[in-house]
């Protein structure tokens, strides 16, 4: 939509604020909300704010940057209406001088997707982001909403807010292919329909952000950390991914040959993911608590295989049906949702594209139970191991030139900074797991 477009809408729509939203560094949405007044200037000029006080951003000596909205994440809040009503735009960041700030996770995955693009693809992605629904109370301890497991119907006020996000998501054009019950109590699955990369990272955002803002109005807290309580299943972000033609009609992943159906193109992105995955992980499962759900026996991933049924593999070829080859897909099964999925997806694409130029062929797929085999057994077929911390993921991420080169330099800098300080932070505390096993025995 051009500006006098979006300003005939406004009218249209009868809203008096606009919302103007990003990512941070670490994929937590920032807003700035401005009376509707303001929108002819912030279309054609931005909005400036305040870069060095947002997480990962610029130095306080070079602090003045500002927002433009993409006018395709137009969007009216559902729950806002009357004096109140609100629209909603994500916004692309830009420097004082006028150019794009190259640190925009935003920008950096526009610039991977245009070197897809340079090669002949388009990367498209479908994530299946999982969350937990507790109990709001005035104690630590998370309450979960319900007794359910897996694909279970229960009465609790979970269905309805899984419901109510997904009417309230239309608002905001994602459309929602299923919703259910997750395996842990309280644990909930919503999916969405493929779409390219940016399309879906803008999705994601607007995702968590609808579901906890629902989850609020109905008395409940959501979150999408990946291990909220222990000994119940993390909530993961498996990704689906494909790579289309430039037109999006031909699936170049689809082939009629072999077990798996897939093409060489695929193999060979597949293969590069699966060489490049302990430099990419601190993209896709960056906190702490990321690391606690990549545990044996949760069908997380531990182990860097590759497989079809095999759901304890790292990388997974699902079934489709043989008259639907633009189903051919690959699932990455490590990410998480407190990964920003602007870097998340670039790395994605970016060691799936060196795997493709550097015509790598994926190992022998792994249909066991990997969680099964002993270490010689691993060691002979040279299974090796996702990291098994932040610490252990930093370090492959901090010698990493594929991630200094798609991320450039000073972005590769910041995030390195931003992580050393959150595992640094992790080391000095002292948790309740230590004063309950050693306070009474020394």
């Amino acid at each position: 939509m051009t500006s006098p477009e979006i300003l005939q809408k406004v009218k249209k729509d009868e809203a008096r604020f606009f919302s103007l939203q990003f990512a941070d560094l670490l994929g937590v949405i920032k807003e700035v909300v401005k009376p509707i007044a303001e929108l002819a200037s912030a279309l054609e000029q931005g909005v400036w704010f305040d870069g060095s006080s947002v997480e990962g951003f610029a130095r306080i000596q070079e602090s003045d940057m500002f927002l433009k909205p993409d006018p395709d994440t137009y969007a009216v809040l559902p729950w806002t209406e009357g004096k109140n009503k609100t629209i909603r735009f994500i916004c692309d960041i830009y420097q004082a001088n006028g150019q794009p700030y190259e640190s925009d996770p935003r920008f950096v995955l526009k610039k991977a997707i245009q070197s897809a693009q340079a090669m002949g693809f388009q990367y498209t992605v479908g994530p299946e982001p999982e969350f937990y629904l507790f109990e709001k109370n005035d104690s630590q301890e998370s309450l979960p909403l319900d007794k359910g497991g897996y694909f279970d119907w229960t009465y609790s006020r979970g269905i309805r807010v899984a419901q109510e996000a997904t009417e309230a998501l239309k608002s905001f054009g994602v459309n929602v292919e299923c919703l259910h019950h997750e395996v842990g109590e309280g644990q909930y699955e919503i999916d969405f329909n493929y779409g390219s990369a940016l399309e879906i990272a803008d999705k994601l955002l607007t995702l968590r952000y609808v579901v906890k803002k629902i989850a609020d109005f109905n008395g409940l807290k959501a979150t999408f950390m990946p291990k909220p309580i222990k000994g119940m299943a993390g909530s993961g972000m498996h990704v689906r991914q494909s790579l289309f033609s430039l037109d999006g009609q031909t699936n170049l992943f689809s082939s009629d040959l072999g077990a798996y159906r897939l093409a060489d193109l695929a193999k060979s992105f597949l293969a590069g993911q699966l060489k490049y995955i302990k430099e990419i992980c601190l993209t896709l499962c960056p906190t702490v608590n990321s690391y606690k759900r990549l545990i044996s026996g949760f069908e997380a991933p531990v182990y860097i295989t590759w497989a079809s049924s095999n759901r304890s593999a790292l990388i997974r070829v699902p079934k489709w049906f043989s008259d639907k080859p633009k189903a051919a897909r690959i699932e990455l099964r490590c990410p998480d949702s407190s990964s920003n999925p602007y870097l998340a997806f670039t790395a994605m694409l970016a060691a799936g594209l060196a795997g493709i130029e550097q015509n790598l062929a994926p190992t022998e797929p792994v249909e066991e139970n990997v969680y099964h085999l002993d270490e010689a057994n691993l060691k002979n077929r040279h299974i090796a191991t996702l990291p098994g911390s932040l610490f252990e993921a930093l370090a492959w991420f901090g010698q990493s030139e594929l991630m200094k080169k798609i991320l450039g330099e000073e972005l590769f800098n910041r995030y390195l900074s931003v992580k050393q300080k959150e595992w640094n932070e992790f080391k000095t505390e002292v948790c309740s797991w230590e004063l309950d096993k050693y306070s009474n025995i020394y």
